[in-house]
């Protein structure tokens, strides 16, 4: 039986029955029967905005899939790169397609020295980091001008592999100049997760190199940023693209939307919660202020997830693999007692208060030396892949322009008044 709901217009009587398909009902159907009647759905939460084919979110049973490819399985077996170019183009590489992907981005991470010099060198010594990214990632578009071509498939993949390549170059740029530190070059000899690394940490030796384990951890965190479907910065990507603006223009916007605190910034607050609770046998005395209304339990529960988020039992296993190798860090006996106590308790049961991704990626950037207001540029550096994916879908599904309507609620017609009759 073909599911389907009835709607009705009690102002004519008049009624249509629309399909329901993947879950979702045809609007245009709605608008037909309903004329000038908008749905009023602020933030957009019951809206599907588009058909996607890149990542399979359900937020009830906790799975996460990138073009079918369960999260588990990437995580564990797979590059950034590779998922990188999963997303983008739909299915895992052949060795051959991946070998000449990786190069491509490896060798296209430098920047022309007038743009890192030029610009870099206008910010303020203490500028945010990712203030400075979101302006050098747009800049990059006068770099690039053949970019606007968007209807040209061979120059979209240059772009895409240009972005993906050059991001870490120019996070790492800005850090360090918000640092006071010398530029350091990209080094087509190491992978893209430890070249980001030397670019980062680098000081007077000759050859970096790192701990694989330090490595791989961030390859892991960057896979699982990777996408997460239609959250506010894929959304600011696909209405800044509806445009048909350049690929840099449309991430610079997404970086844009990810710098607020309410999206990138939650691995931030869990880190400051932790250090606010100060101690191990502090631990309980929190718990119960966050049942009173006094405290604010930050890490667990989601938008999305209804039940567990599956990069979390992922990451949690990295940041001990991490802390192997750093040291243990200081925070996490409190965030394991923190975590077992709230799993434990029905409050949090019943509320469906789960560890989330962002509880213990704070706690393993913090230990690889990361500084707090780098993490939202971690985060924009992995999510690249995931915004030019939707940007590269939406331009073949030859969407239009993004126009969402709104129900005004100002004054009714005046008349203009002069201003000494006021």
């Amino acid at each position: 039986m073909t599911e389907s709901i009835t709607i009705t217009d009690n102002r004519s009587g008049e009624s249509v029955e629309i399909p329901i398909s993947g879950g979702a009902v045809d609007g245009a159907q709605w608008r037909e029967l309903l004329g000038p009647v908008w749905f009023r759905d602020p933030a957009l939460g019951n809206t599907a905005a588009t058909d996607s084919a890149i990542t399979e979110l359900d937020g009830e049973a906790g799975i996460l899939r990138y073009r079918g490819y369960p999260i588990e399985q990437l995580a564990e077996k797979s590059t950034y790169l590779e998922v990188a170019y999963l997303l983008i183009n739909g299915e895992l590489p052949t060795q051959d397609q991946y070998d000449t992907w990786v190069h491509e981005i490896t060798h296209h991470t430098y920047i022309h020295e007038s743009f890192r010099s030029g610009i870099f060198d206008a910010f303020h010594y203490d500028a945010h980091p990712m203030g400075m990214l979101i302006s050098t990632v747009a800049g990059l578009s006068t770099f690039y001008p053949e970019a606007k071509e968007i209807d040209d498939p061979e120059v979209r993949h240059e772009q895409v592999v240009r972005l993906i390549a050059k991001l870490p170059t120019l996070a790492a740029a800005a850090f360090r100049h918000s640092q006071g530190l010398p530029f350091v070059f990209p080094d087509n000899d190491l992978d893209y997760s430890t070249n980001f690394l030397s670019m980062m940490f680098k000081m007077a030796e000759d050859d970096y190199a790192t701990d694989p384990a330090l490595q791989r951890a961030l390859d892991i965190l960057f896979i699982l940023h990777a996408d997460h479907e239609q959250n506010c910065s894929t959304t600011t990507a696909r209405i800044v693209g509806s445009s048909h603006a350049d690929p840099y223009s449309t991430v610079a916007a997404a970086c844009a939307g990810l710098y607020g605190p309410r999206h990138g910034g939650a691995n931030e607050a869990v880190l400051k919660m932790l250090a606010d609770i100060g101690s191990y046998d502090q631990v309980d005395a929190f718990i119960d202020s966050v049942k009173t209304g006094d405290g604010r339990l930050m890490g667990f529960g989601h938008r999305v997830y209804k039940n567990h988020d599956p990069r979390a039992t992922i990451i949690k296993a990295a940041a001990h693999d991490v802390f192997e190798v750093t040291g243990q860090n200081p925070l996490l006996d409190i965030a394991l007692k923190l975590e077992e106590a709230a799993l434990a308790d029905s409050y949090f049961i019943d509320r469906k208060l789960y560890p989330n991704v962002d509880f213990y990626s704070g706690l393993i950037y913090q230990s690889m030396g990361f500084p707090t207001e780098v993490f939202t540029v971690l985060f924009a550096i992995a999510r690249t892949s995931g915004w030019l994916a939707h940007w590269s879908e939406m331009l073949e599904q030859n969407s239009r322009i993004a126009r969402p309507r709104q129900v005004y609620t100002g004054p009714e017609a005046r008349d203009y008044a002069t201003i000494d009759t006021r």
